[in-house]
């Protein structure tokens, strides 16, 4: 699918990968949805993306993927400026580490557990099936396309540390969605694609100490450096592009398998 001129959604998209993505969706033709639970940071970024790739490609919609009527009023809101989306790229996501029996003997507590699978699991498929069902009205492009879905795992699917229980079913839920809601949507003419990111230098990471960021990059084999926010992006865009790729996991992570600490 050509990007040129398509309405994107992208969730998570007012920091670090969800912004990239944006970003980059529009350099290369796209009328973009900056999707973000906070619509002050989402504002700030669409005012940079419409400064730097033209007024009007991109607009800010404040949303709660884990809440129905937030991702329906955003997608209206998205469809009201730009018309109906093809291209929905799922970044919006929350960590979160806990062991499962605490340094006091107590049990992990349950609702930590619950709230990180109810983002980033529950809330990434109800912005998927929300949005699916609107792409799957459309009329049909080249070869019967009608749209493109991304999610975002982690390599903490496959190589969860400790403390990562919620994070890593969390992630390891997309992985396991991934071939079946692609066999789902493959009537629609829907593909659906899932990156798992390994050691990115994102907002997040850059918190921490220059020492610890040293020691992370070190343990990628290849290029021992954190993924770029960038690099993220463009695999991103060209999920979108090629259009055979289709119920697949990437990697992205420089070769790295973490450790169990």
């Amino acid at each position: 699918m050509k990007i040129q001129g398509q309405a994107a959604l992208v969730t998570g998209a007012a920091s670090g990968l969800g912004e990239a993505t944006a970003r980059e969706l529009a350099r290369l033709g796209a009328k973009v949805a900056v999707l973000d639970v906070n619509i002050a940071l989402a504002e700030k970024v669409t005012a940079e993306i419409n400064a730097a790739y033209g007024n009007g490609c991109a607009v800010a919609c404040q949303c709660d993927i884990t809440n129905a009527d937030s991702v329906t009023a955003a997608i209206e809101k998205a469809a009201a400026a730009f018309g109906p989306a093809r291209i929905l790229m799922n970044v919006a996501g929350i960590g979160g580490a806990k062991r499962v029996v605490q340094k006091d003997g107590s049990a992990a507590p349950l609702d930590a557990f619950a709230k990180v699978i109810a983002v980033n699991l529950i809330g990434s498929y109800n912005m998927t099936r929300l949005f699916a069902a609107a792409c799957a009205k459309l009329d049909a492009l080249e070869d019967g396309a009608r749209g493109v879905i991304m999610f975002t795992a982690s390599v903490a699917a496959f190589d969860g540390q400790v403390g990562q229980q919620a994070y890593s079913a969390s992630k390891g839920g997309l992985v396991g969605m991934t071939l079946p809601m692609a066999r789902d949507l493959a009537q629609h003419g829907i593909r659906v694609c899932t990156v798992a990111p390994g050691l990115f230098a994102t907002p997040l990471m850059q918190e921490l100490p220059e020492a610890v960021q040293a020691s992370l990059a070190a343990s990628i084999p290849f290029p021992s450096r954190l993924g770029k926010p960038s690099e993220f992006a463009e695999l991103a865009a060209h999920i979108v592009t090629n259009d055979h790729l289709n119920g697949e996991v990437i990697r992205l992570d420089g070769a790295l398998r973490m450790a169990p600490r």
